[in-house]
């Protein structure tokens, strides 16, 4: 399945079940923010890295020392292929924000047991927060 394929599936998938999303480490593509905010819904992307981009709001943030004010009011953090050692943080950060944490993770990766699985038909997500 191709990258853009991925961030279509996650991006319809926050679009349909959530009011309001913050994608932690976008990596400066915007595919499934996009379907989130074409949709009306609150879009926030964030990486440790600054990067261009108009299709979406974009901030700089390190998940390892997050802005609290960046994620707060969300109904959901996601991210797409995020390296295993940023699923403690972010579980961290969801908790302390009271929202869900939902990764999609790259083929064989997981963080411990790898949440609760969530099958949307072309992929496999995990809620590690809810």
């Amino acid at each position: 399945m191709s990258v853009y394929q991925i961030e279509k599936s996650v991006g319809e998938y926050i679009r349909d079940h959530y009011c309001s999303a913050v994608e932690i480490g976008f990596g400066g593509k915007t595919i499934a923010a996009e379907i989130i905010q074409e949709a009306g819904i609150p879009i926030l992307c964030t990486d440790i890295h600054s990067y261009q981009t108009t299709a979406a709001p974009a901030v700089v943030d390190d998940i390892f020392s997050p802005t609290l004010s960046y994620y707060q009011g969300a109904d959901v953090l996601y991210a797409i292929r995020p390296g295993c050692e940023m699923v403690p943080p972010m579980m961290e950060l969801a908790e302390r924000v009271g929202t869900e944490l939902i990764v999609y993770h790259l083929g064989f990766e997981l963080y411990e047991n790898g949440g609760e699985t969530i099958d949307i038909g072309s992929i496999l997500l995990h809620r590690y927060v809810k």
